[in-house]
Parts: C-alpha cells; sequence; structure tokens
C-alpha cells in the first residue's frame, strides 16, 4: 500500500483539502496508514501534476481543495482489486529474527515491549471507536471492518508477545 492510493481512497470517499485529509489520518485512519503533514502536501501535488486529483476550490491562505479524477477513480479501482504484491513486512519481526545476538534479558524486554506496544494501540483503537460519528456510509462500514482488524490484531499480538518472552530461557 502506498500514501498514493490512501490519498486517492479518501477522496474518491468525499473531496477535501490538505488539512481535511491529514486530520481523517490522524482519527479514523490512524490505525490504518500514517503520514505527516510534509509527506501528505508532497504527495497530493504529485498525485496532481499526474492527473489522478483535481483542484476544485480555492480559498483564502493557499487553501485548495481537491477531488479525484476519472483517472485517479481508475488506478484506485485497480489497485484496490490487484493482489498484493508479496508477503506484509514487520521490521518488529524482523528484530525478533535477530534477537539471539542481544542478552536473553533484551530480548524478553523487547517481546514484552511489543505486547505494551499493542495494548497501548488497542487502547488508541478503542477511542477512535468512541469518537467517529459512524454512520452507515462506505467509509463507516469499511472503516469499522479496518479498526476490527486491528483491535483482535493487538489483541494477538499482546498475547503472542507475553507468550514468545515466556519462550527466552535464561542461560
Amino acid at each position: 500500500m502506498s500514501l498514493r492510493h490512501a490519498v486517492l481512497g479518501m477522496l474518491a470517499d468525499q473531496p477535501g483539502s490538505g488539512y481535511d485529509l491529514l486530520k481523517r489520518f490522524q482519527t479514523a485512519m490512524s490505525n490504518v496508514w500514517s503520514a505527516t503533514q510534509s509527506q501528505l502536501y508532497g504527495e497530493l501535488g504529485k498525485l496532481e501534476k499526474a492527473d489522478l486529483i483535481t483542484v476544485t476550490a480555492e480559498g483564502p491562505r493557499g487553501r485548495k481543495e481537491y477531488a479525484i479524477t476519472d483517472t485517479g477513480l481508475a488506478e484506485l479501482r485497480a489497485w484496490l482489486l490487484a493482489e498484493p504484491a508479496g508477503p506484509p513486512r514487520s521490521e518488529a519481526l524482523l528484530r525478533v529474527y535477530f534477537l539471539g545476538s542481544v542478552e536473553p534479558e533484551q530480548a524478553r524486554a523487547y517481546l514484552e515491549g511489543l505486547g505494551e506496544g499493542a495494548l497501548r494501540r488497542a487502547e488508541h483503537l478503542a477511542e477512535i471507536e468512541a469518537t467517529v460519528d459512524w454512520d452507515d456510509g462506505d467509509q463507516s462500514v469499511y472503516g469499522r471492518l479496518a479498526l476490527e482488524f486491528g483491535k483482535r490484531y493487538s489483541e494477538m499480538q499482546r498475547e503472542w508477545s507475553a507468550w514468545a518472552a515466556k519462550q527466552i530461557k535464561t542461560p
């Protein structure tokens, strides 16, 4: 997945300014994909240059509202239905793979930290769930599906981390 497709997906749902999109990344999308302000505005420029989005209105202080073009919608749909490029990558699991290079106590602490991070993520998702104004629109329906995945994934990671930490034997 890329920032490009996340922006196209949000604009396919409804037009918005860079500020509007950034707020969506920080709230409802935070479980799925993140973006900084500089990344987002840079991507908006690239998408506009590629004719995948267009400026539909300009306001004070250079505010621009964007909408997806037919070409952008076609790219989004093609990406949505394509097979993923490969297995998902996980920096955390790559680190786990090489934990034999540190002391057992450090390895155990890292694994326990993953569990604590999963607990914090689950708490954050519960906050999102409670604060988002859900409706029957596509963003709400599919957003709740993504949110539920995040909740279940966080719980699985928390349980796995506790189990994995117990597997580390002290010499």
